[in-house]
């Protein structure tokens, strides 16, 4: 049997497109016909599923992995997390903003990938980082320089000038004049013509989606979380100059108008989705637009919201105002019939927590089933990756993660993912 002591980089290297693995495992979910398979082995050949057979208990192959008391998974996708950063007190993140480099902040992305990885999350959606910061970081990973999950990227979110995503938001204008005015290179824009300059720019950046701030949002130093803050002009040359380009594109939106504008101008996935209406509802519905709730992200900023020190006067009533509303909303867009993908926020609260999120779903009325095939088929959807990604099948990525007893009994053991591989190689041993 094959020894699982040496983990890490060293460890993965070793197996990631370089050999066979025999997974056994106790019980196998198809999230496809919802289904538990009893006592199989998947067969994992440079990284891919070649088949899976019935387990062969006398197996004593080289490469053979025993997961037989174990309960083995798709491994877990994200659709909405911000790796390069984390969510820290206002004075630190003050402080940190004036004397960091962006070197320092890519440091820290290399411990919060690799411990998204080591939850169980094996392919992520990030989106929006500065100094391209997630982009460098997606070709360390895929390059096998560092630990972390497979990354989908949007590079620097797209903004209004002034509204959510404007790096210069709520600066004095002495730091205003000194840093200068961001255009669309920078993600900031005013009107179409700058609307499509900031989509060709992520795309020569290196970027595989767009990602746009319809709305207000929490954390940004501005007045309002919920104002509409893209024209329906400037949305309608963005989705245009992206399906140019092959991107899907999402948006932030917590206000109502704001996500009926993005809708109606055919947005990809809405993210965080607060406010919608039963009009945004029928937009979902006749767009087939999906919704991306982030429940974890809400609980977080709700729950800080309560200590006096911990966000800026100017955060503070809109995290209260808004935070409490997620769970709510998507409980009524699940039970309307909306598409809907996993993701977090992960980076509005702390990396490798991003399981909670299942067991918010679950409490607002998702069965367990439905909450893992939104992070394992949904996901891979709405990422146009469903013929390699969120399933265990002959053809598919080698992603694989495990946990002792029943998640559709419990879904809170998703929290105590006990065993991790992403194609092929092991990264979490039981």
């Amino acid at each position: 049997m094959i020894k699982l002591s040496a983990l890490g980089l060293a460890f993965a290297a070793s197996f990631s497109h370089a050999a066979t693995v025999t997974v056994d495992c106790g019980k196998l979910l198809d999230v496809k016909a919802g289904v538990w398979r009893d006592r199989v082995s998947v067969v994992i050949e440079d990284g891919t599923i070649k088949s899976i057979i019935p387990m062969n208990t006398g197996n004593s192959a080289a490469n053979h992995i025993d997961l037989s008391e174990y309960s083995c998974l798709p491994g877990l996708i994200d659709m909405h997390v911000h790796l390069t950063s984390e969510t820290k007190r206002q004075g630190e993140a003050a402080s940190d903003a004036l004397r960091l480099n962006p070197a320092d902040y890519a440091y820290s992305s290399v411990v919060f990938a690799e411990r998204t990885l080591k939850a169980g999350f094996t392919t992520v959606r990030d989106l929006g980082s500065a100094d391209g910061l997630n982009i460098s970081l997606k070709h360390a990973i895929a390059n096998g320089t560092i630990l972390g999950p497979r990354m989908f990227t949007a590079g620097k979110s797209i903004a209004t000038t002034g509204g959510h995503a404007d790096p210069t938001n709520g600066l004095s204008q002495k730091l205003r004049d000194a840093i200068g005015t961001p255009g669309p290179v920078e993600g900031v824009i005013s009107g179409a013509d700058s609307a499509r300059h900031a989509v060709r720019a992520r795309y020569k950046d290196g970027s595989d989606l767009i990602k746009i701030t319809a709305t207000g949002g929490v954390l940004s130093q501005a007045s309002s979380g919920q104002n509409a803050q893209f024209t329906d002009e400037e949305l309608r040359a963005i989705v245009a100059t992206a399906k140019d380009y092959g991107f899907r594109v999402a948006a932030h939106a917590h206000g109502v108008e704001g996500i009926k504008r993005a809708l109606r101008n055919g947005i990809d996935s809405i993210e965080h989705g607060t406010y919608m209406d039963d009009e945004a509802i029928a937009l979902f519905k006749k767009t087939g637009a999906w919704y991306v709730p982030t429940i974890a992200a809400g609980k977080f900023v709700a729950e800080k919201s309560a200590l006096p020190d911990y966000y800026s006067p100017v955060v503070r009533p809109k995290a209260a105002a808004i935070g409490p509303l997620i769970q709510a909303t998507f409980a009524k867009a699940y039970k309307a019939g909306v598409k809907i993908a996993f993701g977090t926020d992960a980076g509005v609260f702390p990396h490798g927590e991003n399981a909670k999120e299942f067991v918010y779903m679950v409490e607002a009325g998702m069965p367990a089933l439905e909450a893992i095939r939104a992070a394992t088929l949904s996901a891979a959807q709405l990422l146009d990756q469903a013929h390699r990604l969120g399933s265990i099948e002959a053809g598919y990525a080698g992603d694989i993660v495990a946990v002792t007893g029943d998640p559709l009994k419990n879904i809170a053991l998703l929290q105590q993912i006990k065993f991790v591989m992403k194609e092929g190689a092991v990264i979490v041993k039981p």
